[in-house]
Parts: structure tokens; C-alpha cells; sequence
């Protein structure tokens, strides 16, 4: 009796389940392939940027100090600082004329956006890399069911078809997880030194035109 008004709902369910398998999928590749895309994106950021930006922060900020407004541009523009951090530089010293506790409301207001931007871009991979297992078990366990009931019909083939698949998402899921988490790791460091000196360096400005 209870089963049979079960019935109804396993079928249900195994609908809604197996019809899922191949959105799944479908998010899984994509998933893989955002992954291949942020990794071009690593190796950019590493050979064009990266590999040229030695600063010595302390000679910079030493060198703010005997200098006027146009001096200090200068001296930014012509270092090895990264693009966002002499933008931000370069904005907080257009305004230098603002009151003291103004200027300093901007420099945190500049270096709020810099980590806004930078926990976007780090926030992206971090998804994937929750995502990636989750999809890649679902997608795993999705085709046991079928893969269950060809055993128990002796159909070798299509049991061999469900455990084929079921590997491969694992393998998919694991695998952008794995390269979403690394980049993520990578960035965050590289991210958090960067705001770091640029808040230094805002200090300093800070100091020199306050």
C-alpha cells in the first residue's frame, strides 16, 4: 500500500532528477571552459604586468618628499607601479587641495574600490571553485540510477555509458575546482600586497600634501 502511493513520487522525483543531467552537464563545461579563459587571463596578468612591477616602495615614498605636486606625478608615472595604483595615486593628488580629513575620506574611498574590484575578480574563480564539486557529484550520481537498473537487467552497455559519464563529471567538476581554487589563492596574495602598498603610498601622500 505505502509503495504504491510512493510510486507516483519516485517517478516524479526520477524525472526531475534525470532531467537535470544534462543542464548539469552543461554547467560543468562551462564551468571548465571559464577556467581556461581566467587562466589565459593569469598568464597576462603575469607577463605584462607581474615580471615588471619591481618597486622599491621605500625609495618612492622618500622621494614624495622633496618634491612639489607635478614633481610627485611625475615620479609616479615614471615608476613600475601597476596602472590601477597610479590611477588611484594620481586622483587623490588632483584633489590635494581638498581639507585634510576630506583628502583622507578620498584615500579610503580609492582604496575601498580597489579591493572591490579585486574581490570581484577573485570572487568569480571562488564560485567556481564551490561549484565544480557540487555539479561534478551531481552529475555523478544522476546516471547511477539508470546505470543500476541496466545491471540489473544484465545491459552491460548502457551500465558502461552511466559509469563513463559519472567519472568524467567527477573528473570535470574536480578538475576546474582545483584550478579555480589555485588562481584564487594566487591572486588574493598578489591582491592583498598590492592594496598594501598602495595604502602605504597613500599615507605618504597623504603626509606630503596634508
Amino acid at each position: 500500500m505505502i509503495f504504491a502511493v510512493l510510486e507516483p513520487l519516485r517517478e516524479t522525483m526520477h524525472t526531475v532528477s534525470y532531467s537535470l543531467l544534462a543542464p548539469t552537464i552543461i554547467a560543468l563545461l562551462l564551468l571548465a571552459a571559464f577556467m581556461v579563459f581566467e587562466l589565459g587571463g593569469l598568464l597576462i596578468e603575469i607577463f605584462t604586468e607581474r615580471r615588471k612591477a619591481k618597486t622599491n616602495l621605500s625609495e618612492l615614498m622618500e622621494s614624495f618628499h622633496d618634491k612639489d605636486i607635478e614633481g610627485i606625478q611625475t615620479v609616479i608615472d615614471n615608476s613600475n607601479l601597476f596602472r590601477r595604483q597610479k590611477l588611484a595615486l594620481q586622483e587623490l593628488l588632483q584633489h590635494s587641495d581638498l581639507p585634510a580629513a576630506s583628502l583622507q575620506a578620498l584615500a579610503r574611498r580609492l582604496l575601498t574600490n580597489e579591493e572591490l574590484h579585486y574581490f570581484k575578480i577573485t570572487n568569480r574563480t571562488d564560485i567556481v571553485a564551490r561549484l565544480g564539486p557540487m555539479l561534478g557529484l551531481m552529475a555523478t550520481l544522476i546516471p547511477l540510477g539508470p546505470g543500476l537498473i541496466a545491471l540489473g537487467q544484465g545491459d552491460t552497455k548502457t551500465l558502461a555509458d552511466c559509469l563513463l559519464t559519472a567519472f568524467d563529471a567527477t573528473v570535470t567538476g574536480l578538475a576546474a575546482a582545483a584550478v579555480a581554487y589555485a588562481v584564487s589563492r594566487l591572486r588574493k596574495r598578489w591582491y592583498e600586497d598590492y592594496l598594501s602598498s598602495l595604502e602605504a603610498l597613500m599615507e605618504s601622500l597623504l603626509e606630503v600634501v596634508g
